[in-house]
């Protein structure tokens, strides 16, 4: 059996299946989003973070923040190997570079009152995988136990040509 119908018709029942669609949709995003017509439920506040700055730190004018906590999560932006005084990448390449990016990182979990045990996820940034082995001796000097879950990816450059960028999120543990 062959029907034919007119185009407005085809169009008008793709937008309804299209606004059928969205209405769903929302309800599955959102279930706890009010009926049409009923009250509003009352507002969540907002969640704030709080900087965390700390003071042995390169100093970049760069427009980020070293870290921000929120609640008890710690999000620590990605790193080089800067020395703090200069704010310049330590010479000595990968090896040297993932050291300091390490002490770096450091520095901002203990300003939020963490350290490396605190450390649940990790982003390296490498310029090239034939650096990965000597990345992964100074990486595992820090993370020899029960290190955190991470992602390595090559990328095609770094800041300042640096060979590594190292990225964190840190959780304080929740007392029961």
């Amino acid at each position: 059996m062959h029907i034919d119908l007119s185009p407005r018709v085809v169009v008008g029942v793709a937008l309804f299946g299209v606004v059928a669609l969205a209405l769903t949709v929302t309800r599955v995003i959102s279930p706890g989003a009010p009926a049409p017509g009923s009250a509003l439920p009352a507002q969540s506040p907002p969640i704030t973070g709080r900087v965390i700055q700390p003071a042995q730190f390169p100093t970049t004018g760069l427009p980020y923040s070293p870290g921000i906590l929120v609640g008890d999560t710690l999000y620590l932006s990605g790193q080089l190997g800067r020395d703090p005084a200069t704010a310049k990448l330590v010479p000595g390449g990968i090896d040297a570079e993932t050291r300091q990016a390490l002490k770096n990182l450091r520095e901002v979990l203990r300003a939020a009152g963490m350290d490396y045990q605190d450390v649940v996820s990790v982003t390296a940034f490498i310029a090239d995988f034939a650096d990965f082995p000597t990345f992964n001796e100074a990486y595992r000097e820090v993370f020899a136990n029960d290190p955190p879950a991470r992602a390595t990816v090559q990328v095609a450059g770094l800041n300042l040509g640096a060979r590594v960028e190292i990225q964190m999120i840190a959780a304080r543990p929740r007392l029961h």
